[in-house]
C-alpha cells in the first residue's frame, strides 16, 4: 500500500515542474480547442515519466547523477554546452518566476505592485532554502500538491463538464484542425525540463540508492507524473468550460480566473487564483532548491574531485547559484528581457529535451555500465518518441526564430 509519507522526490518534482508555463500552455490548448486535446497532458506526463525514470534508474545503477556521468564519460562538449545553457536557462526562467510569482500576488492583492510582489516571493524562497533543510522542502511541496488539487481539481468539478466528453477525449486522441503544434506545446510543457536532473539530487537526500531502491522510485514517480497529468487534464476542463478570449501570455490566466468567477462565483476566482499562486511559488521554491545542485555538481566534478559524494547544501557554489538565481533577475521586473537573450534561450531550451532523450538512449544501452538496469525495448520506444517528438518542436522553434 502506497501511503503519502513515502513518496518524496517524485512530488517535489511534480509541485516544481507545474508552473506558469503549464498553465497557461494549458490554458490556452483549452480554450481554443476544448476538450480534443485533453490526451496531450497524459502523453506529456508519459514522456516525461520516462525520462525521469531513465534518468533515476542511471544513479541506482552508477551511483553517480546523470549530471556526473556527463562529465565523467562523454566528450567535453556536452557538458559545456549544458554548463552554458544552465547558466541562461537560470536567468530568464528565474525572472519568470519572479514575474509570473509578483502577477499571483498582485491579482489577489492589487494594492502590492508585481515587482514589488515577486521581488518579495523571491527572498523568501530564497531565505527558506538557505536555512531550512531538504525535509523542510518536501513537506512544503506536499501541502502545495495537495494546494493546488484541491482547488484546481473543485473548479474543474464546479464548471460541471460533460464527463462522457471528458474520457472520450482521453481515450481517443484526435488534432482538431491547426492544432498541431498547441498540442506538441502542451506535450512539451508538462512536467518541466532542466528541473528532471534535480530528481537524482533529492534521490540522495532520501537515501535512496543501489538497484534494491527501483521499485520505490518507479512508485514515487507514477504518482508524481500521474498528478501531473490530472493537474494538466483539468486546468484544460477548466479553460474549455469558461472559454476566456484571451488566447496569449499571463492574462489568460487572469482571464480565466474571471470567467470562473462570472460563471461559479467569487469562490470559483478565488480558488483559481490561489492555485495559480501555489504553482508559481511551489516552482519556484524548487527551482531555487533544486537547480544549485547542478551547478555545485560541476565545479565539484570539475575540480577532479570523483567519487561517492552528496552536495552540500551549505557549500560555497550552492549559495552562490541560489543568490545568482533569487536576486540578478529581478532586473528583468523592469528592463524586460532582450531579444538576443530571449532568442538564446529559445533555441537552447528547445535542444535540452531532445538532447536529454538522446542522452538516456545512448548512455543508458550499456550493459557495462547499466547492467541488468539498462534499457529495455519499451523504454527505448518511449525514449525514442521522446526523441523525434522534442526534434519536431526544436525544428519549429528554429523556423519561429528565423
Amino acid at each position: 500500500m502506497i501511503r503519502f509519507r513515502d513518496l518524496g522526490p517524485g512530488i517535489v518534482i511534480a509541485a516544481t515542474g507545474l508552473g506558469a508555463g503549464d498553465l497557461i500552455a494549458a490554458s490556452v490548448a483549452g480554450a481554443k480547442y476544448g476538450m480534443a486535446v485533453l490526451w496531450a497532458a497524459v502523453v506529456g506526463a508519459v514522456l516525461k515519466f520516462a525520462l525521469n525514470e531513465g534518468l533515476a534508474r542511471w544513479q541506482l545503477a552508477t551511483g553517480t547523477t546523470l549530471l556526473e556521468g556527463w562529465v565523467r564519460r562523454l566528450p567535453r562538449f556536452w557538458s559545456v554546452y549544458f554548463f552554458i545553457y544552465l547558466l541562461l536557462w537560470s536567468f530568464i526562467v528565474a525572472g519568470a518566476l519572479i514575474s509570473a510569482t509578483g502577477l499571483a500576488v498582485h491579482a489577489m492583492v492589487p494594492a502590492i505592485s508585481v515587482e514589488a510582489g515577486g521581488a518579495m516571493q523571491s527572498l523568501i524562497a530564497a531565505g527558506l532554502v538557505l536555512f531550512g533543510r531538504y525535509r523542510l522542502l518536501e513537506m512544503m511541496m506536499k501541502f502545495f500538491i495537495l494546494l493546488m488539487f484541491a482547488v484546481v481539481l473543485y473548479c474543474a468539478v464546479a464548471l460541471q463538464p460533460d464527463w462522457g466528453s471528458v474520457i472520450g477525449a482521453i481515450a481517443v486522441p484526435r488534432l482538431p484542425e491547426g492544432s498541431v503544434f498547441f498540442v506538441l506545446g502542451v506535450i512539451g510543457g508538462v512536467g518541466g525540463s532542466v528541473t528532471l536532473l534535480s530528481y537524482g539530487y533529492w534521490m540522495r537526500e532520501r537515501g535512496w540508492s543501489g538497484s534494491g531502491q527501483l521499485r520505490q522510485v518507479r512508485i514515487d514517480l507514477l504518482v508524481a507524473y500521474g498528478l501531473t497529468g490530472l493537474f494538466g487534464i483539468a486546468i484544460m476542463v477548466i479553460s474549455a468550460g469558461v472559454s476566456p478570449d484571451v488566447l496569449s501570455g499571463s492574462k489568460m490566466v487572469l482571464a480565466v480566473a474571471e470567467q470562473m468567477g462570472a460563471t461559479v462565483g467569487d469562490i470559483g476566482k478565488w480558488c483559481f487564483l490561489i492555485g495559480f499562486w501555489g504553482a508559481v511559488f511551489s516552482s519556484m521554491l524548487g527551482v531555487w532548491q533544486g537547480v544549485p545542485y547542478l551547478f555545485a555538481d560541476f565545479v565539484h566534478e570539475w575540480r577532479n574531485k570523483t567519487g561517492d559524494k552528496v552536495i552540500d547544501t551549505r557549500s560555497v557554489p550552492y549559495r552562490a547559484y541560489l543568490a545568482f538565481l533569487a536576486i540578478p533577475p529581478m532586473v528583468l521586473l523592469w528592463s524586460g528581457k532582450p531579444v538576443w537573450v530571449v532568442l538564446a534561450y529559445a533555441v537552447a531550451g528547445a535542444a535540452f529535451m531532445p538532447l536529454l532523450a538522446g542522452l538516456l538512449l545512448y548512455m543508458n544501452g550499456f550493459r557495462n555500465w547499466l547492467g541488468p538496469l539498462r534499457n529495455r525495448w519499451q523504454a527505448n520506444l518511449v525514449l525514442l518518441a521522446a526523441v523525434v517528438l522534442f526534434a519536431v518542436l526544436l525544428i519549429q522553434k528554429l523556423i519561429d526564430v528565423i
